[in-house]
């Protein structure tokens, strides 16, 4: 529970350390004295959106502090998941938030001393307090919070939360699913893609190194044929052309010898020439065997094609014949895992449909619960509401069933009868401001025990009702502040008798400054803080015994 509110230059209160108790605190003042200024500060705290125009005028800033014990486990839970990514110390038993308020626009949130984000004081302040106030009538008056209400009053929520959790399973397959969907084309063009390169590469079949091979193939090759051709020229220099050394060797021989006879000195050198026919012979013989066999046209062709193949298929996909097998098997092994994923796409959608088998069948299981936790909540608020003096007024909840989310297939809406005959209304067409305050506190009080957020704050809850209305709500408030620390601000004395703990708020002005004060009353105080309320200022003796006897008759039935 709120344990103390501190309270630095916000709007016209300059300081004050408000000390609180668990029950009933009445918060009581004239109009205008600021009471709303302390709804808007226990709101900052809470991490609620705050205005710098909330600083008091000529302050820097301003500084708001609430301290919370015990700390209900919903919030302890927040706490400890925070803690380290902030640094902020944990104690079992208290819990200080701080907000601060800067007058040049900006705020900054704190928890046990430690900067924050203020969205984590939201999300801390969620699980502590719950205002309700004139204007606040979201539950009533928002359709879509009308579900919750009705589950909270069920003391059995098992079956929501086991719901819920399918809900949630049946949406991440749904959502893999569909970013599965989303994702087909695409792979479809990918798979054309690679047949296209698994094709052509395996057709080719490129072996390791194999381009680097070719080339040197290709070169040695080309050589061989050049070579070829520049000895074919020099043996038919030599032996093979029509007018080659070696015949021209021949015919000289032939000459010398029949210059033998007459020419003795002819024989020798005869004889020189033939030896150098011969060796020339075997020059050109040597020629072509050093040479070599160069491929045959077929052979050369052929080989020249493999080559361009290999080069071709490099150049494309920009890498050598190891690159090309490389890519074989990747593109492969890629082509695998897309036809996996489609395997995986079928299995997600056999899943999803199994799944909304599942949640279809709980959702319906809600439903029929609903509708019996529907007629016995109506029940309950229709006997809280005779309490509040409001006994011809019935409450019904109206469920349809619609697509399933997060909280089943129902939807549900509070329709209210005013008098008996009357076919029942939606709340916000046909509800005063009174009777919503009367019906938002008959509510509270049929959750008050299902309901683990332990401060409730009612702001003139009491707009628009008076009398007996009046009694009734206080007692009310008394009763719902068995299982949770009440605040109310009122302008009522019906109200403020209830109260086992009252507060003053009380302007104070003078021709510098105006300043709010909230001061706890004694016994006597709160007589004649009663007795204004009553009649206003200046009570008379009489009016101050009733008072005080108004005061220990609510004390008494308290008792």
């Amino acid at each position: 529970m709120l344990k103390e509110l501190s309270i630095q230059n916000l709007a016209v209160i300059a300081s004050a350390v408000i000390p609180l108790e668990a029950g009933f605190n009445a918060f009581t003042g004239e109009t205008g004295a600021g009471k709303s200024i302390l709804i808007h500060g226990i709101q900052a705290v809470l991490g609620q959106r705050v205005s710098r125009d909330m600083v008091r005028a000529g302050e820097k800033k301003a500084i708001i502090s609430g301290v919370f014990s015990p700390i209900p486990d919903s919030a302890a839970a927040i706490l400890a998941e925070s803690a380290e990514a902030y640094g902020y110390p944990l104690d079992a038993d208290t819990l200080m938030l701080t907000r601060e308020i800067s007058a040049d626009g900006g705020s900054i949130g704190r928890i046990n001393g430690k900067t924050v984000p203020v969205t984590l004081l939201r999300q801390v302040g969620e699980t502590l307090v719950n205002i309700h106030g004139q204007h606040d009538n979201q539950i009533l008056l928002r359709p879509d919070r009308h579900l919750d209400v009705l589950d909270q009053f069920g003391e059995d929520n098992s079956l929501r939360l086991c719901y819920q959790e399918e809900f949630q399973a049946l949406q991440t397959v749904a959502r893999k699913l569909g970013q599965a969907k989303k994702s087909e084309q695409q792979k479809q063009q990918r798979i054309l893609a690679l047949q296209e390169i698994m094709t052509e590469i395996a057709e080719l079949d490129p072996q390791p190194d194999e381009d680097t091979l070719l080339d040197e193939q290709y070169q040695q090759a080309a050589k061989a044929e050049q070579h070829s051709a520049q000895v074919t020229q020099i043996t038919q220099v030599l032996t093979d052309g029509e007018e080659n050394l070696s015949d021209a060797l021949a015919v000289a021989c032939e000459w010398l010898n029949r210059l033998a006879d007459s020419l003795p000195d002819a024989a020798p050198l005869a004889e020189r020439l033939r030896s150098l026919n011969i060796e020339l012979r075997d020059i050109s013989d040597s020629l072509s065997d050093c040479a070599g066999n160069p491929l045959s046209p077929a052979e050369f062709a052929r080989l020249n094609d493999r080559r361009n193949a290999v080069n071709t298929l490099t150049l494309r996909y920009q890498t050598d014949a190891n690159g090309l097998r490389n890519l074989l098997e990747q593109s492969m092994d890629e082509m695998e895992q897309l036809q996996s994923d489609a395997d995986s796409l079928a299995e997600l959608a056999e899943e999803r449909q199994r799944r909304l088998h599942v949640v279809t069948d709980l959702a319906k299981q809600l439903s029929a619960y609903r509708k019996q936790l529907a007629q016995a909540f109506s029940e309950r608020v229709a006997a809280e509401l005779a309490e509040l003096n409001m006994p011809k007024v019935r409450l019904c909840v109206q469920l349809t069933q619609g697509k399933l989310t997060p909280s089943g297939m129902d939807n549900a809406e509070f329709y209210i009868s005013t008098n008996p005959g009357d076919p029942p209304k939606p709340i916000a067409q046909i509800a005063s401001g009174g009777e919503l305050s009367r019906l938002m506190l008959a509510l509270k009080a049929v959750i008050a025990k299902r309901d683990d957020i332990p401060t409730l704050i009612f702001d003139e809850i009491d707009t628009g009702v008076s009398g007996n209305a009046a009694q009734k709500i206080g007692r009310k408030l008394r009763q719902l502040s068995t299982h949770h620390q009440v605040l109310c601000v009122t302008h009522l004395a019906q109200l403020a008798t209830q109260a086992n703990h009252h507060l003053l708020i009380e302007k104070q002005s003078d021709l510098i400054s105006t300043n709010t004060q909230v001061s706890v009353l004694t016994p006597e105080q709160r007589v004649h803080e009663i007795a204004r309320i009553m009649s206003g200022d200046q009570p008379s003796e009489l009016l101050l015994q009733t008072a005080r006897e108004a005061l220990e008759q609510a004390q008494q039935k308290k008792t």
